[in-house]
């Protein structure tokens, strides 16, 4: 994987060499618009809205648009004179409790990788960082932008995570709240014991994009056999006013319970049918 971007973690007189990884990435299938009748790549164009003609790299500037219709010009240089300097580094602001900070303002994260000679103190950092139980919040410059981040201890490594400014975040009381403030007891209690039902250990392995993964296999399908391949529509459940909360909690937990006797059956029955085979074998 290539690393996007090479510099050092500071704080206090502390400077450990990192390199910055992905550390995550987003398997979406690329599509191209074309013309119906010849299948033609259609190329998107710049075109002006006053009257319909495309308009060269050339005579583009940027605007901002502070009333209706109304723009300010901001040349190159605009954006130069409010330029963040790039100095290649991680630097350190504070550190503060994970458990302090709102879970919505992180967004991507990224690995962190010892550069040459900086084993010593990254180390000390993620093991401080891991004994402490503090994270740290940071500023780094990325591709000419400047990011707030969170240092985090991520098993054996580092780990940098981008995070959003707080003014970034849509304030909550902009929306809806419930009606109804509590619940009744029977209704606590069944959906305390179909929680409890459903409750697994974390194997992240089990979840997949299916809708990706449904998408590649219909793709697969049109080129080995065309129009005619491909499964049928999927079925939309319709939205269904709840009236009795209980009454469906219990059909929920009824469900959750045979699905997990059916699977303890299956399972068993599978033991006994590698049992027999190991026997045959032997």
């Amino acid at each position: 994987m290539r690393v996007l971007w090479k510099g050092s973690i500071t704080f206090g007189l502390v400077t450990i060499p990192v390199s910055l990884y992905p550390a995550t990435q987003r398997e979406e299938l690329k599509f191209r618009l074309l013309r119906s009748t010849d299948h033609s790549p259609v190329n998107y164009k710049r075109v002006a809205e006053a009257d319909g003609k495309e308009v060269p790299w050339d005579q583009i500037v940027k605007g901002y648009e502070y009333e209706k219709g109304k723009f300010v010009i901001l040349k190159e240089e605009d954006f130069a004179r409010v330029d963040v300097e790039a100095t290649q580094t991680v630097d350190i602001i504070n550190f503060v409790s994970l458990a302090d900070v709102d879970p919505l303002l992180f967004y991507k994260p990224y690995y962190l990788e010892v550069g040459k000679g900086g084993d010593k103190a990254y180390v000390l950092l993620r093991d401080a960082l891991m004994d402490t139980g503090k994270i740290a919040i940071a500023k780094v410059v990325i591709r000419a932008r400047q990011h707030l981040a969170a240092v985090k201890p991520q098993k054996k490594g580092l780990m940098l995570e981008l995070m959003h400014f707080p003014r970034e975040l849509v304030d909550v009381s902009e929306f809806d709240q419930p009606k109804e403030k509590t619940v009744g007891k029977a209704e606590m209690q069944m959906a305390r014991q179909l929680i409890t039902s459903m409750s697994t250990n974390w194997h992240p392995q089990e979840y997949t994009d299916e809708y990706h993964l449904a998408l590649e296999k219909l793709i697969e399908d049109k080129i080995e056999h065309g129009d005619k391949a491909g499964p049928k529509p999927a079925k939309k459940h319709k939205a269904t006013n709840v009236i009795d909360l209980v009454s469906v909690l219990q059909k929920s937990l009824q469900q959750t319970k045979g699905e997990a006797k059916g699977g303890k059956k299956r399972a068993a029955k599978k033991s006994r049918a590698h049992h027999a085979t190991h026997k045959k074998a032997a």
